[in-house]
């Protein structure tokens, strides 16, 4: 490790960006925390930033020499918005980003493929983190979380493809490293759990640990489209049925050594993230998670 100097997390609030922070901050590093709103978090300074208001975004990079980006969510265009930023912080003294993707999405890909593709020219030191699915989409607040909670269904048109999830506090820990390590790994990092789940997997275990049946419940790509587009734009509703298309095809089927080998530790499994789930929210009243029984 080097000293570093302040790292801007946009997203500071989410899944990724909640862990990072907290991360980059129990190792002593300075942290702007950025979100719509500006929410305290222990130890970091919290900013407002909105990707769609560049009012936000010269307070923001004041004083800040890395950053970690997530896209804004359910923009089927964030280059668009992006790319703007990404030129206006390297002026103003960023030398490192670490961008989160997707396992789905190569370099020049659709969405954020093309931010992707555009990063080793922004920056002198960069990384792209290209995450499988998380193993958090099953609890909190995600639509799958919804749905097993409302239902006990899982809907997907992945069909019986397999799948690398990963903890997101893995990601967290992939993305401190790509952030402070004393050479950026400039190159794009895929992260994957240990193991390679289907949709009927993750079922028969959330029924196993909660003592509730869940199940996977198998769409076509048209019925996932549309299921989805009564959330979200329509365009991004393709794009998302399209991934789950992919997996179908074998897209996903895969898992990787990066956690494993930039962090000295295995990969989280899926058992253990649930387990790990049902004890952090236990500790937050008011909070959604699946469930969880003790094994017995």
């Amino acid at each position: 490790m080097t000293t570093v100097g302040t790292t801007l997390v946009i997203g500071a609030t989410g899944t990724t960006g909640s862990r990072t922070t907290a991360q980059l901050t129990a190792a002593g590093h300075r942290v702007k925390a950025a979100g719509r709103r500006a929410v305290p978090v222990a130890g970091a300074e919290p900013i407002p930033f909105d990707w769609y208001d560049s009012a936000t975004h010269t307070a923001a990079l004041d004083g800040v020499d890395r950053v970690y980006l997530v896209p804004p969510v359910g923009d089927s265009d964030p280059a668009a918005t992006m790319l703007p930023f990404l030129r206006r912080a390297r002026t103003a003294g960023v030398h490192r980003a670490v961008l989160l993707s997707s396992s789905a999405v190569p370099e020049g890909g659709p969405a954020v493929g093309t931010v992707h593709q555009a990063l080793p020219d922004l920056f002198e030191q960069w990384a792209v983190l290209r995450p499988s699915w998380f193993m958090q989409n099953f609890t909190g607040t995600h639509a799958h979380a919804r749905s097993i909670r409302d239902e006990g269904i899982i809907w997907t048109a992945t069909g019986s493809g397999r799948v690398g999830f990963v903890d997101a506090d893995d990601i967290a820990a992939v993305a401190v490293r790509a952030l402070t390590d004393e050479q950026a790994p400039n190159t794009d990092l895929v992260l994957t759990g240990p193991e390679a789940l289907g949709y009927d997997d993750i079922a028969a275990i959330i029924t196993e640990l909660t003592g509730r049946t869940v199940v996977h419940r198998r769409l076509s790509y048209e019925q996932m489209r549309d299921r989805l587009s009564t959330q979200m734009p329509e365009e991004f509703a393709a794009l998302l049925a399209g991934m789950d298309r992919a997996i179908a095809g074998g897209a996903e089927d895969r898992t990787t050594d990066t956690v494993q080998r930039l962090t000295g530790r295995p990969p989280r499994t899926f058992r253990a993230s649930l387990m790990r789930s049902r004890e952090a929210a236990a500790d937050v009243p008011g909070r959604s998670a699946v469930p969880v029984r003790d094994p017995a």
